[in-house]
């Protein structure tokens, strides 16, 4: 891809770039500790696919400086819904919803599996969601902060039990974009 490619907001070089589903996917695969969500699988699962991509295997040998950007305007509706049902009928979450609920724990776990040392940032955009991405993603690059960027954007559908889209396809969606290289903005 030409460091252009794929939207107008990436000024960088797009080293390495996965969506979640492609042809042939199902569910994503699970991620020990975290239960209930899609949301928490399908990080892992696309910043994997985009990382493998990238680096072949783990871990990433230069991913110390490495950040991670997390973009979802809802972050995890699933659990979520959960915890606020099970309260609402006057029952105790179960504890792994407290710690999967912050969409940086996923990125977290994204990070040591892969070896990423950089920044860890979480997003609710209020615009384009890819656009608000990557000039965060560009601003960790331009002040030295981090030489490369995992930006993973992911909205979950509002009925996580299997929504399916027109043509089939789950309706909960994530990209995941490695950048890079490039002149500073």
């Amino acid at each position: 891809m030409s460091p252009t490619a794929g939207h107008p907001a990436d000024r960088r070089t797009v080293l390495a770039e996965a969506a979640w589903p492609e042809p042939g996917d199902g569910a994503p695969p699970p991620v020990p500790g975290y239960v209930h969500s899609s949301f928490p699988p399908l990080v892992a699962a696309v910043a994997e696919r985009c990382l493998t991509r990238a680096y072949g295997r783990r871990p990433a040998l230069d991913g110390e400086r490495t950040a991670i950007v997390l973009v979802s305007a809802a972050g995890d509706r699933a659990s979520a819904a959960h915890v606020r049902a099970t309260v609402a009928g006057g029952g105790r979450p179960g504890p792994l919803f407290f710690f999967q609920s912050v969409p940086n724990s996923v990125a977290g776990h994204v990070a040591a599996r892969w070896g990423l040392g950089g920044p860890v940032v979480c997003l609710a955009p209020t615009g384009d969601p890819r656009a608000e991405g990557t000039a965060e993603a560009e601003l960790l690059l331009h002040d030295g902060d981090a030489d490369r960027a995992l930006l993973v954007l992911i909205e979950q559908a509002p009925d996580d039990g299997g929504a399916r889209d027109a043509g089939g396809q789950p309706g909960t969606r994530a990209v995941a974009v490695l950048l890079g290289g490039g002149d500073a903005p």
